[in-house]
């Protein structure tokens, strides 16, 4: 349950602390074709958070190794680098840097899915979601980067 309530922990306090940014965002900012609604992320990143912290937990239930120790050191990084996607994205608007930082964390997270598959592949297939809505959100970063220069 830790796994799972320390991923949820950080989406959450992420979102407390640019609430004000969003609702900037959602009033001023030009979206790309295929922008969901803005409902559509706090439930989608609700799941993708539980989803990281039941994978984490299974890569923690594994027997001690280096690899494992590498998928939950992968697991705490690519946390703190999602955490401040938001803040940079929403609060100080800076959508290229914004798209710069997704793409770190869209490489952190194929390393730790890579990482996790040599532990526990159940786990990996877990953040396969994740990775695919990293994908979609890079897709919605570049169209806001560009319809807002």
């Amino acid at each position: 349950m830790f796994w799972i309530l320390l991923a949820e922990a950080v989406g959450a306090l992420s979102g407390w602390l640019t609430r004000e940014g969003t609702q900037i965002y959602a009033q001023t900012i030009v979206k790309p074709p295929l922008s969901p609604p803005g409902w559509v992320f706090p439930v989608v990143w609700a799941i993708l958070y539980a989803l990281m912290g039941i994978g984490a937990a299974k890569v923690y239930q594994a027997p001690a190794s280096k690899t494992r120790s590498m998928g939950l050191n992968l697991f705490i990084t690519q946390l703190v680098v999602n955490f401040f996607w938001s803040p940079i994205f929403f609060n100080l608007q800076d959508f290229g840097f914004s798209l710069l930082w997704l793409l770190l964390l869209w490489g952190l997270v194929l390393w730790m899915i890579l990482a996790f598959r040599k532990v526990e592949p159940l786990a990996a297939k877990l953040q396969i979601p994740y990775l695919l809505w990293l994908t979609f959100a890079a897709y919605l970063n570049l169209g806001v980067w560009y319809l807002n220069r």
